[in-house]
């Protein structure tokens, strides 16, 4: 096959068929199988001709379809190609089927669609529904676990220097040196330390509470997903005292449960109302060293609740010195549609609302801990 001749299957591929595409390119074989296939879910609405499409209800030709794409795709496609025929073709009802459950490429969007389908699914396909969110939560976790207990480590360490060492053995000394080399005496051939550098006693006890306050409306799933993954990491690390509480119009503190990822997103109920001034009251009280806490919320800031005391709320954590983070989304795919009046409003009281994705989440962490300038922090790591 000629250069020419490849491009020209490629954009027939795009294009969809028919005779307005212009290529002039026929398709056979799997070539042909990779078109039925992608105009199952992306010719919907359009003039096919004698071309087969659409999936309709049928969850063997679905359960066949998943088959197919998962033949002729990459693993990242095949998520994408999922996603859209969930939203495209109303295939949620067939989610609730074990088969159909079984048949599909875990993800974490098809996570978030599950959990919100967690108060309606039968008893059989739920015990599919854990398998799959399972599998997607042990991936994340292989994924981000070690980056995360890595950089909260270190951040801690550092936030634990002194320039008073109480022993000889707490002194760094490669950093006292660099640190006193313009007090070097070449005639002696040594250097005057005028300054340690070195490590407070290491402590045993909680170093900094966190406390993770995660919107539950259905814009966030994905955040929902990431939110307790991390949740259950920061909470394995005896250094923090980590808390997660989820919230609609209701909040429900999910602590108990942040052993167990799975346990903590079964207990979520996504979609709802929105209460942020309720949650953010819930989670101030359990803030007992505010210039030792870090509060992170996570949320599209679109309140239906007091929007002024929430304000307020925030404003009266950041004075106690409590280290305010607002996140409008933990996800990949960057910031939803958020409250933009909300957002500036936050901003001005030095409290900056960003996205953030989550392999940049454990960098955002350890820059609190060492407090940190945070919009400074956003916009060095996230402006790309």
């Amino acid at each position: 096959m000629t250069v020419a001749d490849e491009r020209m299957r490629r954009w027939r591929l795009v294009l969809g068929g028919g005779d307005a595409d212009g290529t002039g390119c026929g398709l056979e074989g799997v070539d042909a199988q990779m078109d039925a296939a992608l105009a199952a879910v992306y010719d919907q609405g359009k003039d096919q001709g004698n071309r087969a499409g659409g999936l309709g209800a049928s969850a063997p030709r679905v359960a066949r379809w998943l088959g197919d794409i998962r033949t002729y795709f990459p693993s990242t496609v095949v998520q994408v190609m999922q996603k859209d025929a969930i939203e495209k073709l109303n295939l949620t009802r067939l989610l609730l089927e074990p088969e159909m459950l079984e048949a599909v490429q875990p993800d974490v969007h098809l996570v978030g669609t599950l959990l919100a389908l967690n108060r309606v699914m039968p008893d059989q396909a739920r015990e599919s529904a854990r398998a799959l969110v399972r599998t997607v939560v042990a991936e994340l976790e292989r994924r981000l676990a070690q980056k995360t207990r890595a950089a909260v480590t270190g951040a801690l360490d550092r936030s634990a220097r002194t320039h008073r060492p109480k022993r000889v053995a707490d002194i760094d000394w490669d950093r006292t040196i660099r640190a006193n080399l313009k007090n070097y005496l070449p005639d002696k051939n040594t250097i005057v330390p005028s300054r340690l550098v070195g490590y407070a006693r290491r402590q045993r006890s909680v170093q900094r509470e966190v406390v993770l306050c995660i919107d539950q409306s259905g814009s966030m799933a994905a955040s929902v997903v990431y939110s307790s993954v991390f949740g259950a990491v920061l909470a394995s690390m005896r250094s923090l005292r980590t808390s997660l509480v989820v919230f609609d119009t209701a909040v429900v503190d999910l602590t108990e449960q942040l052993h167990d990822p799975v346990e903590v997103l079964f207990g979520t109920q996504l979609g709802g109302g929105t209460d942020i001034n309720r949650a953010i009251a819930y989670g101030q009280g359990l803030i007992t060293r505010p210039t030792n806490s870090i509060f992170i919320l996570i949320s599209d800031l679109y309140e239906g609740g007091v929007r002024q005391e929430m304000l307020r709320r925030v404003a009266a954590m950041t004075q106690a010195g409590v280290q305010v983070i607002v996140l409008l989304a933990l996800s990949d795919e960057g910031a939803p549609f958020y409250d933009h009046e909300n957002a500036a409003a936050l901003a001005a009281m030095g409290v900056p609302a960003f996205a953030c994705t989550p392999d940049a989440f454990p960098d955002l962490m350890a820059a609190a801990i060492e407090r940190r300038d945070i919009a400074q922090w956003a916009e060095r790591h996230l402006s790309a």
